[in-house]
């Protein structure tokens, strides 16, 4: 039988070769795969770490869509009309929820949010819009703020017709 060199670190058998060079050689090229799969897992990491950031951003941004959302009259978000009087009180939130509308397309378009969430986001917002409540809103809005609400304009471009 073979005399036997024990690697201390990683515990591996190796049989004594037949010169030192050899030895070294092999000892090179495990040290290499143990570098490899070392950069392996870091990237993986790096991976996870980043994914995880990009999630906490966008759960960040949910949170502010509603608290805007809150400071909507409960018949906005189910589809109803606002009085005259109920539509000046609230088209300062409006303006809110706009403006966070326009900032998530924004920040999509720039490659901060996840294509599966702007997807879900941008439902969202269209099938507000379509809202009538929203919809007199936007196009108050829209009309008033002509040199904003760029990414949002691209999105749901508001009516040309009188508010």
């Amino acid at each position: 039988m073979p005399n036997l060199v024990v690697c201390a670190s990683i515990k591996l058998y190796l049989p004594i070769a037949h010169s030192d060079m050899q030895a070294l050689e092999i000892l090179s090229a495990l040290s290499s795969i143990a570098t490899a799969i070392g950069v392996g897992v870091a990237a993986y990491q790096l991976r996870v770490t980043q994914k995880q950031g990009v999630t906490t951003f966008e759960d960040s941004l949910v949170a502010q869509y509603r608290q805007v959302a809150s400071t909507l009259p409960l018949k906005t978000l189910l589809g109803e009309t606002l009085t005259e009087e109920e539509h000046k009180t609230h088209l300062q939130y409006f303006y809110r929820y706009f403006d966070l509308c326009n900032e998530q397309a924004f920040l999509y378009r720039n490659g901060r949010v996840s294509e599966t969430t702007w997807e879900s986001w941008k439902e969202g917002i269209r099938t507000n819009i379509n809202r009538p409540a929203f919809a007199r809103a936007w196009q108050e809005i829209a009309s008033r703020a002509k040199e904003d609400f760029d990414e949002l304009r691209v999105l749901c471009p508001p009516n040309t017709g009188p508010v």
